[in-house]
């Protein structure tokens, strides 16, 4: 049986090793063209590339998946089936019609929530105290084919991300290995979605990443997660964007404390930044101030002065 695996993140990488750990014959992998990354804007690989090319296999990076080129360069392949997980395009009619054994997506959610391009940070961004892996048959619309299976995996307070990603992405692997032999007996008893159930995760945008203060502490503790280890919340202090990177858990305690407008700290000491919300106050353990590295809290105190009052959050611009 040939297989052709899609996929562009470090999330899809199990999966790939999967396939060659079982023995399935991957006679090719698509993934994202290389793409500019960091200040210097250095030409970087996606990780599904760096792990294929070192497993010995074929690569090929179309720039648009719904061009005719590509459509063409994946139909030669000849593929039996489809594999794809995180890959970032939505694939065209042509391309679904092509394998015999259809198309199948290891996608990081629990179907048909958080269908979409950001379905793990916007689980967490959203205070969800579970989230999982859906195998799905792969149709025209976004993530809206049949499941084929599914896991389910806990969020917890520590859980990033970051952490996450690392989860789903392992469990996801273990899922398709289950998966697979049923797919390649034809004894799939697929499920159609309830579509009226359907909840959508868009990508990130800089207007996700703003702190607004006014919001309650848990709110604001969820958001910071969500986006820990990437893109990082942001407020701004002094008209320059500080970063927030970690959080202290929010409690009854820190949420009967409500003296001040939201955004203004109220206490800066060896446990952290203390920032009043729209309910509670919330800790900040791990800050990035502008042009400087990411700290602890209580290092960047140490050599900065921050006095109970200031308020984070006025000036400056997205």
């Amino acid at each position: 049986m040939r297989i052709v695996f899609m996929g562009t993140p470090e999330f899809a990488v199990p999966s790939l090793k999967l396939l060659l750990e079982q023995q399935y014959n991957v006679v090719a992998v698509v993934t994202q063209p290389d793409r500019p990354k960091g200040r210097k804007k250095t030409l970087t690989p996606p990780p599904v590339k760096e792990a294929a090319l070192s497993l010995g296999l074929p690569v090929l990076q179309p720039e648009r998946m719904r061009s005719a080129e590509a459509v063409a360069m994946v139909a030669e392949m000849q593929p039996d089936l489809i594999v794809t997980a995180a890959y970032g395009q939505i694939l065209p009619k042509a391309l679904l019609e092509i394998p015999r054994l259809g198309c199948i997506n290891v996608h990081g959610s629990l179907l048909p929530k958080y269908r979409g391009g950001a379905p793990i940070q916007r689980s967490i961004i959203n205070g969800e105290s579970s989230t999982g892996v859906t195998i799905m048959y792969m149709a025209e619309g976004l993530d809206t084919g049949d499941m084929i299976s599914v896991v389910e995996l806990p969020i917890t307070d520590e859980d990033t991300s970051g952490t996450m990603f690392e989860k789903l992405s392992i469990a996801g692997a273990e899922l398709l290995g289950k998966t697979l032999p049923a797919i390649v007996a034809g004894e799939v008893k697929a499920e159609p979605q309830q579509h009226e159930r359907a909840t959508y995760a868009p990508n990130l945008t800089r207007d996700d990443e703003r702190i607004d203060w006014t919001r309650p502490a848990r709110a604001i503790f969820n958001q910071v997660r969500g986006l820990s280890p990437m893109a990082g919340a942001f407020t701004y202090l002094n008209g320059e964007v500080f970063k927030v990177w970690n959080c202290g858990v929010p409690s009854a305690a820190t949420a009967a404390k409500a003296a001040a407008e939201p955004g203004t700290v109220v206490a800066a000491d060896s446990s952290g930044i203390h920032v009043q919300t729209g309910e509670g106050v919330l800790v900040l353990k791990e800050i990035q101030p502008a042009g400087k590295r990411t700290m602890t809290a209580a290092d960047w105190l140490k050599g900065a002065r921050l006095e109970a009052g200031t308020r984070l959050g006025d000036g400056g611009a997205a």
